[in-house]
């Protein structure tokens, strides 16, 4: 029997207790299940250590709670030998939404069990992080930025307030760079986001066409400076028509780079501080998934 090592939320309340034993029970038909309630990065990297020959990790939380597993397994050399399996039992589960996972535990528990492994692309960023779902710079990032204190109240309408919140916020002057080449464009921009999802902000499809497992990422640049043209990018959003807007650059890649004014970025929902470099490349098939 394969053992299975689940994560979870050692902050978790009740209610979300009750989901986590209920997905367990499933999951435990088909594996030798041990779990670990983490509450911090050194908890996570002790509960690996702690499980040296286990074969699959399971995140029961959202895509940040997926985002630590993968990046711990990242840093200890362990992404070639374990699989990695998803609960969802976050705010926005946008990795979930892309792989068709149900957000009802138990039902997610037993896709789990019934799945076979696959290998998906993973994207690293320039600091050694590893995306699983998508990345930004810019207005995306700081509407996750703004989102935060909504979030634990209003769930993925917060999402919704910081994007208004953030609306205001003036583009940055950089230069992009796409698998070497400089983008040409005005040289403000208002959003880069880099995708290997579909969803971010709790449902936005920032990038239909996007496959987990094709080699290439999908890169969105963003030049609108106006509140107008940014709510008619929101519009091309919701009708999936950003591919016709010249208010958007749109490409598949293995390599994107944005330099100069400070900014932060929002990674499968981690924020981090400004910075005046950001860099992505891909990772193609890195990681071995049970979905």
């Amino acid at each position: 029997m394969e053992r299975l090592l689940a994560i979870t939320n050692a902050s978790a309340g009740t209610s979300t207790d009750e989901a986590v034993d209920a997905a367990l029970d499933v999951l435990r038909e088909k594996f030798e299940v041990v779990t670990a309630a983490t509450s911090s990065l050194d908890d996570l990297d002790r509960a690996l250590a702690d499980e040296p020959e286990v074969d699959v990790v399971a995140a029961l939380g959202g895509d940040g709670s997926l985002h630590a597993v993968v990046n711990a397994l990242h840093r200890a050399g362990r992404l070639d030998d374990v699989a990695v399996a998803l609960v969802p039992l976050g705010t926005g589960n946008d990795f979930a939404r892309t792989i068709e996972l149900p957000t009802e535990p138990v039902a997610a528990a037993r896709r789990v069990v019934e799945a076979e492994p696959r290998r998906i692309d993973l994207i690293e960023g320039e600091d050694g992080q590893v995306i699983v779902n998508a990345a930004s710079v810019g207005l995306g990032a700081e509407a996750a930025v703004r989102a935060k204190r909504y979030k634990k109240t209003w769930g993925p309408v917060g999402y919704v307030l910081g994007a208004l919140k953030s609306a205001f916020v003036p583009d940055a002057r950089v230069v992009v760079r796409v698998d070497g080449r400089r983008l040409r464009g005005p040289g403000h921009v208002t959003q880069l986001a880099v995708g290997n999802g579909r969803f971010v902000g709790g449902g936005t499809e920032l990038f239909p066409a996007a496959k987990i497992d094709d080699g290439k990422m999908d890169v969105q640049v963003v030049f609108a400076r106006t509140l107008f043209e940014r709510a008619i990018y929101v519009l091309r959003i919701a009708t999936r028509t950003t591919h016709r807007s010249p208010l958007v650059h749109q490409e598949l890649a293995e390599s994107v780079s944005v330099d100069g004014e400070g900014l932060r970025c929002t990674s499968d929902g981690e924020l981090s501080d400004a910075c005046p470099r950001h860099a992505w490349r891909l990772l193609p098939g890195a990681l071995t998934l049970l979905a």
